[in-house]
């Protein structure tokens, strides 16, 4: 494995991080409230006891904000992971399903589905994942039979030990994950600075977008969702969330 050059992953880094957040204002400014209201359950926010448009329309944006930025998020570490494997074994992005990342060292041939955080998927989706991970095996194994092949779920963050999983494949997390692509102790720290190049920058950008749409989102809440007394209806939000009768055309009479 090459030496990696911490100054290539810095420039990296500092160049697309730019995307995320991207990513994230675009995501405000294709939003709908309708959207929002559609996605959200109406039923947790009348539990939590919500009772004015502008906690309402808090609530909803916070809630999407924070999947999609996960997500985007995720993804800008997924590429971060293969330009590391890149610079160091010559790593590529695989073109097996639910593979992320191929690479060989030491005599061994990784194939690697990388996952951002630990709290991943739940139960039929690790199910697709050992199976995509098993078909990724029998694909190499066809191509070199005398392949050392050693699958792998890499895990960008968390304490978590390596494991050899019952399910057929090595959980690598962390600072050990850094390591399996880099063979450098130190590179899980030495990314978090430059992942912060510019960042202010670009929340404050964000939060004016969502500043403003927080103010336009509650102000159409209130006018379509609130009474006269500036309650909101409750009825009406479930009924725009969830009224679609048409059970009866498929019962018997």
């Amino acid at each position: 494995m090459e030496p990696l050059e911490i100054k290539a992953v810095e420039e990296w880094v500092n160049e697309n991080i730019v995307d995320f957040h991207q990513k994230k204002l675009e995501s405000l400014t294709k939003l709908r409230l309708d959207d929002l209201l559609k996605r959200k359950n109406p039923y947790l926010f009348k539990a939590k006891n919500i009772e004015t448009a502008s906690e309402m329309v808090t609530g909803l944006l916070d809630a999407y904000l924070s999947s999609s930025e996960e997500k985007y998020f995720g993804d800008f570490l997924e590429d971060l992971a293969r330009f590391v494997a890149e610079q160091t074994s010559g790593g590529r992005k695989s073109a097996a399903p639910g593979i992320d990342l191929e690479f060989s060292n030491k005599g061994i041939y990784y194939i690697v589905s990388v996952k951002s955080g630990p709290n991943w998927g739940n139960s039929s989706q690790q199910n697709e994942l050992e199976q995509n991970l098993k078909d990724a095996v029998i694909r190499v194994k066809q191509r070199d039979r005398s392949a050392n092949v050693q699958p792998v779920l890499g895990i960008c963050y968390g304490k978590v030990k390596t494991a050899d999983m019952k399910r057929g494949y090595l959980k690598v997390v962390g600072q050990n994950f850094w390591y399996l692509i880099s063979e450098n102790k130190d590179l899980y720290t030495d990314i978090i600075e430059p992942i912060g190049y510019e960042a202010r920058r670009h929340n404050d950008v964000f939060l004016e977008e969502k500043s403003n749409l927080t103010n336009l989102f509650t102000a159409t809440f209130v006018h379509e969702y609130c009474d006269l007394f500036g309650a909101i209806d409750w009825v009406k939000l479930v009924r725009h969330n969830s009224e679609n009768y048409d059970l009866h055309k498929f019962l018997p009479e």
